[in-house]
């Protein structure tokens, strides 16, 4: 007996080493995922498919990996706010080009969708200090058009995405005008938690004894719980009760941190929302709660600042 449960004990200590070396060799495997199952790297359609009037950027991030980007745009006589689109963990930007195409029809916006380094187009390799990069990058672009109104950029990021948005919101107060998080987990460690069960033990938030012995290994923790109290501007939660990816609560811990100190910030949750469908199971409430906050937030400036700044470069160009 005592000879079993020394198996036992050794057995199930093996499993978790075996774990813990396979979370620590693979992580990034695990958390970035630019290729789907059966599907190419390459973009399965562009947004001239759905007939958007749109333009293919490539930039360099501060390392000097070549991006690549969508940007897509609304006729020039409709000028409403730029929207910096941060999507998702897996598959890349063209596989959220319907929900882009509804936004612009709902929001009357530009929108701008980065394709992370390692994604679809873009060079490099995947990791949180390199995406940290491109989204500086992206935005840094953002402000030099002539063609938008650079006081009306809205970050908007759905799961990793909201990572990545909350990161360049926090360190860009004054360039991003507003932010929108959508089913965005509290960190990757917390996330590493629920799915490795038998590693909750030694991954996850902090707990009274201190930081747990894995999280000193994660190269990707996407901490959003740490920076949330640390954005200024006004931020919209949308969160889908039914999220079987990302526990919901996730979402009311990251609005009790942020309204710590931001008293400007909009929670609305979905009933019947899932981690990527809701938007769609939202319908019209989904899209009323973003236009209502774009018009708390992000209102639209009367004089067009954009056709007068673009017929001064006009001129100047003449003379």
């Amino acid at each position: 007996m005592v000879s079993f449960l020394k198996a036992l004990v050794y057995g199930a200590g093996g499993v978790v080493v075996v774990g813990m070396a396979a979370l620590v060799a693979l992580q990034e495997r695990l958390v970035y995922v630019p290729v789907l199952p059966g599907l190419a790297r390459a973009y399965p359609i562009t947004p001239a498919r759905l007939r958007l009037d749109y333009e293919d950027v490539f930039f360099r991030s501060s390392d000097g990996v070549r991006l690549h980007a969508w940007f897509v745009k609304q006729s020039p006589w409709k000028p409403g706010p730029t929207v910096l689109f941060f999507q998702e963990n897996a598959g890349n930007i063209a596989h959220r080009l319907e929900f882009v195409q509804i936004m612009m029809q709902k929001l009357h916006c530009n929108v701008f969708m980065l394709s992370y380094r390692g994604y679809g187009e873009s060079d490099g390799y995947p990791s949180q200090h390199g995406i940290i990069m491109d989204a500086q990058a992206a935005l840094d672009h953002l402000i030099q058009r002539t063609d938008i109104d650079t006081s009306r950029i809205v970050v908007f990021g759905r799961s990793l995405g909201g990572a990545v948005g909350a990161m360049l919101a926090r360190n860009n107060p004054d360039k991003v005008s507003a932010i929108i998080l959508e089913n965005t987990f509290t960190s990757i460690l917390d996330m590493a938690a629920i799915m490795f069960p038998f590693l909750k033990w030694f991954i996850g938030s902090n707990g009274p004894k201190g930081p747990k012995i894995l999280n000193y290994f994660v190269r990707s923790p996407w901490s959003t719980i740490d920076i949330i109290d640390k954005i200024e501007q006004p931020i919209l939660f949308l969160s889908g009760l039914r999220d079987e990816l990302v526990p919901p609560s996730h979402m009311q811990m990251l609005r009790s941190k942020a309204i710590e100190n931001n008293r400007d910030c909009r929670f609305v949750d979905f009933p019947n929302g899932m981690h990527m469908d809701t938007w769609y199971s939202g319908g019209d409430r989904y899209w009323r709660a973003i236009q209502l906050f774009l018009d708390q937030y992000v209102p639209e400036i009367k004089e067009c600042n954009i056709s007068c700044k673009v017929g001064e470069d006009k001129d100047e160009a003449a003379g």
